[in-house]
């Protein structure tokens, strides 16, 4: 392991001049030089020796892109990194910190509200890259399932990683469009960046040592928060959809098994209006089977058969969202998809956890048919994964990633038997060790996607870490719960914004023009909750200084409580205009 090491050691060095960027390769020993032109934009390369001696040097590790905002070009680089261990021997890196630096040395050349503007959109940009989970390996591509990676031709290989990486899973892919126009330069400097999770945890069971790993890789295609982007769009790409991949190594051998989950595929929205829980709406105008006819027609591509899981309510506003789902897969007619409802919150109700073990068995004949992809020491392929499981709850967050640790420990009990690391009859919740770190590096895995996804940790980690529903989490429920709340309705058209922005569904117009950025409030926006405000308080305040007579106090807590309960209906009533819209993308595009 003498490379992982160097891989350890060894930085990347930058250097800036007043006119240039100079950004050396990460080959070991190429002398290839990468440099922009800090006023042209222009990119080309050259030698080490051509980088002036008076150039201020700093370490880098690597280039997540560029992006124009309103005061011109900036290049993003990535200037922490840790390890988050090796994968087939490559060294496997967690992007910790980010630098946005400027083409343009000054921004005197911007009026005071473009340089308002400027620095809204480059708050947007440090949103995103300061949300945790970016990965990234310099010689392996990290885009692929073992099973995809296997499936290759030789062709592949000699691609560059950014050309033949998953586009589904490239975050960084439109920061990056500048340099993949030269493909000299792709070769050595882009490299493509996943959004996730990422666990690799060398265990141990009956003395014998192997490599558990968990791969989440988020799709960039119809990204976003929670309530604003839900369903499908037009091309079929469903909102948080996540590729999980469990990997065990052993000796020689690997196995992966994959699982997805995803936003029900058809035209729903759910937009915050100040209610604890919006009501969902199906589109009535669109055509839902066209699109979810292309969601699935990609996913029998890429996976094969499929087996949906659909864990939303089968009572109150989740059901007819459960309906159409069901009535949809049946117009598809399709023998590769298989449907199954399971009401996970009336099954479990009560504390009654063990309940899912109903739908575990419900699947089982099904998993086995599915099997998983595996490769002996010899390299010869000895099963191929079949179909996945496609998993869905409202959010695809908390039921979801209960239901997908569960399938998933089913599959590696199979898999490590087949290994010889679990004798006959042994099961994995009898090995303490190992399954305190599986329960914990799932539970993480639900924290990191709900963060990136509803701005808070998971809900129901109890369960996945202790495989107990337990008061102390039901009161970390409550807690997250109340930060969703608030982030849903004051904070994520920000963070929509922030996201369309990174991933060029907005792209920042090279004319002076104004920016959608300087759309006006409502005047009720403001007057609203300051009217219901002082009255609320002028209520209080009646209360603690009696009047002369009982009814004297009573009329006037009666008028102020009447004037903030009317102020307060019409705010809650007029919802959807007091929550934070996202401004930057059209609203026909999101629904």
């Amino acid at each position: 392991s003498s490379k992982f090491h160097w891989e350890q050691i060894k930085k990347r060095e930058m250097h800036t001049t007043p006119e240039k960027f100079f950004i050396e390769a990460c080959d070991e020993g190429a002398d290839a030089v990468l440099a922009i032109d800090r006023v042209s934009n222009e990119m080309t390369l050259t030698g080490k020796k051509d980088v002036p001696p008076s150039a201020v040097t700093r370490p880098i590790c690597g280039i997540m892109g560029t992006i124009r905002l309103v005061a011109g070009m900036y290049l993003i680089v990535i200037t922490r990194k840790r390890n988050v261990g090796s994968l087939l021997g490559h060294a496997v890196w967690k992007a910790v910190d980010f630098d946005v630096i400027s083409y343009k040395k000054t921004v005197l050349h911007l009026s005071e509200i473009q340089s308002q503007e400027n620095k809204t959109f480059l708050a947007m940009i440090n949103n995103v890259l300061t949300t945790d989970g970016f990965y990234f390996c310099t010689d392996y591509d990290l885009t692929h399932t073992l099973q995809r990676l296997a499936n290759t031709s030789p062709d592949f290989q000699e691609m560059s990683l950014l050309e033949r990486a998953d586009q589904r899973f490239v975050w960084n892919g439109n920061l990056l469009r500048e340099l993949a126009a030269q493909p000299e330069v792709t070769h050595k400097f882009a490299l493509p960046v996943i959004h996730g999770f990422i666990a690799m945890k060398p265990c141990r069971i009956n003395g014998k040592i192997f490599e558990w790993i968990l791969i989440s890789r988020r799709s960039c295609f119809r990204a976003g928060v929670r309530y604003y982007v839900r369903g499908i769009d037009s091309e079929g790409h469903a909102a948080n959809f996540v590729e999980t991949e469990q990997i065990v190594l052993y000796e020689g051998t690997k196995a992966s098994f994959v699982q997805t989950r995803g936003s029900m595929p058809f035209y729903w929205s759910q937009r915050p209006n100040l209610k604890y829980k919006p009501k969902p709406i199906i589109s009535k105008t669109t055509n839902h089977m066209d699109g979810f006819q292309r969601h699935f027609d990609s996913q029998l591509l890429i996976y094969g058969k499929q087996t949906i899981l659909n864990l939303v309510n089968q009572k109150g506003s989740e059901k007819p969202l459960e309906q159409a789902f069901a009535k949809m897969v049946t117009g598809m007619n399709n023998g590769m998809l298989n449907y199954i409802a399971f009401d996970f919150h009336k099954e479990c109700s009560h504390m009654r956890w063990d309940r899912l073990q109903v739908l575990v068995d419900a699947v089982a004949e099904t998993q086995d048919e599915y099997v998983y992809f595996m490769v002996n020491s010899e390299g010869k392929t000895v099963a191929q994964q079949k179909g996945v499981f496609r998993s869905n709850c409202m959010d695809c967050l908390d039921r979801t990633n209960v239901i997908q640790s569960l399938l998933a420990r089913r599959s590696l009990q199979t898999q490590l038997q087949r290994m010889g690391v679990l004798n006959v009859g042994q099961r994995i919740e009898e090995q303490a060790e190992f399954e305190k770190i599986y329960k914990n590096a799932w539970a993480d895995n639900a924290n990191a996607c709900a963060v990136q996804y509803a701005g808070t940790g998971a809900l129901k980690t109890d369960f996945t870490r202790t495989g107990k529903r337990t008061r102390w989490g039901l009161m970390m429920d409550g807690w997250n719960s109340m930060i969703r709340y608030y982030k849903n309705n004051f904070s994520d058209g920000f963070r929509q914004d922030s996201i369309d922005l990174f991933l060029g569904n907005f792209a920042v117009d090279e004319s002076d023009g104004p920016t959608p950025l300087r759309v006006q409030k409502d005047w009720k926006f403001l007057t609203l909750p300051i009217i219901m405000l002082v009255a609320f308080s002028m209520c209080i305040v009646c209360l603690l200084m009696a009047g002369d007579t009982w009814t004297e106090t009573l009329a006037y807590v009666m008028f102020w409580g009447a004037a903030s309960a009317i102020t307060a209906t019409i705010i809650l009533f007029n919802g959807q205009d007091f929550v934070d819209a996202p401004k930057l993308v059209h609203k026909e595009k999101m629904d």
